[in-house]
């Protein structure tokens, strides 16, 4: 491993440590029926940043397409565990708005990120795959989405709590920040494939491709 993968890998474990930090201390149950401020943050800063340092740095570019998209890919399959929120909403431990949506919708990104991973990061299935990938992302904000208004929605109801404190305070504040992030490298890869195939078949297809 590199020196720049290594770093990149401190920082991610750094970032895992301080959610679970502040999880054990209490910081994201401020509020009492929803997120609250300090999960809203916890999970838009990590974006914002990764973001703009993808952005601007052609090196951290670089690197992360490098990376295997097949790999990229298969670590979505561990959403299958979405069924966590199915079983809570059951036990009204939390509210059906925010737990149906976002429990099936990770159950059935996780059930098929094994077969996309395999099949379809290929140049072949380029379109299929990124549309899997945007259904990733569209399943993260609907999760992120609901789980913020479903408080605001029926104030009196099953509240969001369970959310902000551990093992449950890290899906908003490492796991989804992260997946996204994931999603959003493996599309750029993709959007690359048919340029790199063009390029290899000389000026006629890359002027077919542009």
């Amino acid at each position: 491993m590199s020196g720049y993968a290594k770093g990149i890998v401190a920082l991610l474990c750094a970032w895992f440590a301080v959610a679970v930090t502040a999880s054990a201390l209490g910081v994201f149950q401020g509020n009492v029926n929803g997120f609250g401020a300090a999960v809203g943050a916890a999970a838009l800063v990590p974006i914002l940043v990764f973001f703009v340092w993808f952005a601007a740095s052609p090196r951290l570019r670089t690197f992360l397409l490098s990376l295997n998209p097949r790999t990229l890919t298969a670590v979505q399959a561990w959403r299958i565990l979405g069924f966590v929120f199915v079983l809570l909403e059951a036990h009204q431990l939390l509210p059906a708005r925010f737990a149906l949506p976002a429990g099936y919708g990770d159950m059935t990104i996780g059930m098929t990120a094994t077969f996309v991973a395999w099949k379809l990061a290929v140049p072949r299935w380029r379109g299929a795959f990124i549309f899997w990938q945007a259904l990733g992302i569209a399943d993260l904000m609907i999760a992120v989405g609901t789980g913020i208004t479903a408080p605001m929605m029926n104030p009196q109801g099953v509240s969001m709590t369970p959310m902000t404190a551990l093992p449950l305070s890290l899906i908003p504040t490492f796991f989804v920040p992260l997946l996204l992030m994931l999603h959003v490298i493996s599309i750029a890869q993709a959007r690359r494939w048919q340029r790199v195939e063009g390029a290899s078949r000389g000026p006629v297809a890359v002027g077919r491709v542009a």
